[in-house]
């Protein structure tokens, strides 16, 4: 028996070198003593014995045996040497009683490479192991610039707090996004049991993401199991057995298929056009949409989760006066519920269920904080149409929404040059967050558009022990951009384009609008009439509804008493975006470092946009330190500002803020 399944090795050993070989590849072994050859090696570190993964052993310390094996560690050599004598004496002592005795490896860069033991790995390879005790011996290579070299120092950090050597991620930061979705601090030591549970789990989670056919996917498996914990919860999956891990990669396998090709996103500017008059009956497009197990199939339920109340936010107040506004426009024909105060993964998580109860087949959450538990609960009822409002984040299973609310902030720039007879302007703004930048950006381009020497002083509301009022008041600045609107609660004209009289009395010019209600009856009416952008784009490219005063959905209200000329500037530059023949970022933009970051005739992208991290030249003020803002502020930054803030900078704060320290291996 064992002779035969020697046999069986060996051809597909040769099937191995022979595909190798047509497609240019070397065949054999790779051998480590050849790579360090070229390799500045910095230290050599005895890690003991331990238990590798199989699928990492990929060659051999020294040329000795290699060309015997096949890059795939199956044999070449003929049954009839001593060397297929010796596998098939290996075979049966594995099949009668195991092959407990450790082999010895050098580590490099995070794979294996055999000093003793070679057939012992072909053996069990063979047998489809998944893993074998080791000696291993780390060889740890001089730091450099290049990627494989980055992520394997960000591996070392992992391993000197969880003693794992399986986990291994084509991506920079997602380790640090691997120890924050198992809400633990970076530099945190793990206990020994935590450290079991986490292997062991990993261990379940690697046999069903092959099984499930993972190999096929563009991504490494521990890629795989970030997206997995991210999206269901470390404390959810870490007990999960195999065959409940599969059906989730089931539910998850778009995100995964997302993953896999680079969380592309999809900014879609315009509407889809839905042909209304396709069918008299209103309800038609209804039923569709609605499970047949709900109670009441003629009305179409949707849920509006907000993070706070309209009394206390303008921004919850804006929501909701779009969800008034889609009642009306419905005349009836739909039903809508609000939940407030899901100000944490908590309370957001309750607030769906409560939805879910209550039958609502439409959600809509309105605060970009939401998008983890909004993704969780498609993923868990993908018969519920789910939409949050973000911008540039990247899932398939949820539709993201958000204004190109810049369009309207630089027609409040030109309007703010227009009207002051000095060049210094203020601009207050609140989140270094997707889509703040480019708020900031266009008034100052705006502004600059009709005064050439106009410069905007910044101020940003959510930094500790700063008041963003007071100091544009210390630079005897009066015309100021502040809040989009009004706080029930705390109401104040400190809101749109504003004048600060000199007898202290303020006068309201203008304000940016996000006419929320119509972005809803937008989306709806795609959404209902089986609009094709999403389900053609599904598990390819996130979509994120990006829409702006073409769409009719971002405006900007004046004062009445503007000058009449003034008026007639901004609704020709109003009426030009509307219409696509102006935009804002066009032609040459230098950034505050004196870098091109628009060239002459060009424009910028969408997604240059979405993700600026930059102020033009004639701003002054920065982007706030990290440890300067608020813990509210922070929490949005970790969840958006990744291009704003260096993930480094934001980890070491809040390092520093644990008490706790680090060092590498």
């Amino acid at each position: 028996m064992a002779l035969y399944d020697y046999v069986g090795a060996v051809r597909r050993g040769r099937r191995q070198y022979q595909t190798s070989v047509a497609k240019g590849e070397y065949p054999y072994l790779p051998v480590l003593d050849d790579i360090l050859s070229y390799t500045d090696i910095v230290s050599e570190v005895n890690l003991g014995i331990m238990d590798i993964p199989l699928e990492k052993i990929i060659g051999t310390k020294t040329k000795g045996r290699t060309t015997a094996f096949a890059n795939n560690f199956m044999p070449l050599l003929s049954e009839k040497s001593e060397f297929g004598a010796k596998w098939a004496y290996l075979y049966d002592h594995q099949i009668q009683e195991g092959i407990h005795d450790p082999i010895v490896v050098y580590e490099f860069m995070n794979q294996y490479y055999v000093q003793e033991g070679n057939k012992r790995v072909s053996v069990l390879k063979y047998v489809n192991a998944f893993s074998i005790a080791a000696s291993v011996i780390r060889m740890i290579p001089k730091r450099t610039d290049d990627l494989d070299n980055r992520l394997y120092y960000e591996f070392l950090d992992f391993y000197q707090v969880s003693f794992n050597c399986d986990i291994w991620f084509s991506k920079e930061g997602s380790y640090d996004r691997l120890i924050k979705a198992m809400n633990k601090n970076p530099g945190e030591q793990w206990s020994d049991e935590e450290r079991l549970v986490f292997k062991s789990s990993y261990d379940r989670f690697s046999k069903a993401f092959h099984a499930f056919g993972g190999d096929d996917y563009d991504m490494t498996c521990s890629d795989a199991f970030l997206v997995y914990v991210e999206l269901l919860g470390y404390r959810a999956v870490k007990d999960r057995v195999e065959r409940q891990i599969k059906k989730d990669l089931v539910k998850i396998k778009d995100e995964l298929l997302l993953a896999s090709r680079g969380n592309k996103i999809a900014l879609l500017e315009q509407p889809q056009e839905v042909d209304e008059k396709a069918d008299n009956n209103p309800l038609k497009f209804i039923n569709w949409l609605l499970p047949v197990q709900m109670i009441e199939p003629e009305m179409l339920k949707i849920a509006f989760i907000h993070s706070k109340t309209s009394e206390t936010s303008s921004w919850t107040y804006g929501h909701e006066l779009g969800r008034m506004y889609l009642e009306q426009a419905y005349d009836g024909k739909i039903k809508t519920m609000s939940f407030f105060h899901g100000d944490s993964e908590g309370e957001t998580a309750r607030a769906m269920e409560e939805a879910l109860s209550a039958g609502c087949n439409m959600i809509f959450t309105t605060a970009s904080q939401m998008i983890n538990d909004s993704v969780k609960t498609a993923i868990e009822h993908p018969e519920v149409k789910i939409f949050n409002c973000s911008v540039n984040m990247s899932y398939s299973s949820i539709c993201t929404y958000y204004g190109r609310m810049y369009e309207s902030k630089f027609l409040m720039g030109a309007l703010a040059a227009s009207m002051s007879q000095g060049d210094k302007l203020g601009y207050i703004a609140d989140y270094p967050i997707y889509g703040t930048l480019a708020n900031i950006n266009a008034f100052a381009l705006g502004a600059r558009m009709i005064n050439p020497y106009a410069v905007v002083h910044l101020e940003w509301s959510r930094i500790k022990g700063r008041d963003a009022h007071e100091e544009l008041e210390n630079e005897g600045i009066t015309f100021i951009s502040g809040d989009d609107m009004i706080t029930p609660m705390a109401p104040t004209r400190e809101y749109g384009l504003y004048q600060k009289l000199s007898d202290g009395t303020l006068k309201n010019l203008a304000s940016p609008i996000c006419h929320w209600g119509k972005f809803y009856e937008r989306i709806i009416n795609i959404t209902c009439h089986g609009g094709t952008d999403r389900k053609e784009l599904k598990g390819k490219q996130a979509i994120n509804y990006w829409w702006g005063m073409s769409a009719d959905v971002i405006d900007v209200i004046c004062s009445q008493s503007l000058p009449h000329g003034t008026q007639r500037l901004l609704n020709f530059l109003k009426h030009s975006i509307r219409a696509g023949s102006f935009q804002p970022f066009v032609g040459i933009i230098y950034s505050q470092d004196g870098k091109i970051e628009c060239e002459e005739g060009e424009s910028l992208t969408p997604e240059e946009i979405t993700t600026m991290n930059w102020l033009t030249e004639n701003i002054v003020g920065k982007i706030p330190d990290y440890e300067e803002l608020t813990e509210e502020a922070r929490s949005l930054v970790r969840l958006q500002g990744q291009t704003i803030y260096d993930n480094s900078e934001m980890e070491e704060q809040e390092r520093e803020n644990s008490g706790i320290g680090g060092s590498r291996v």
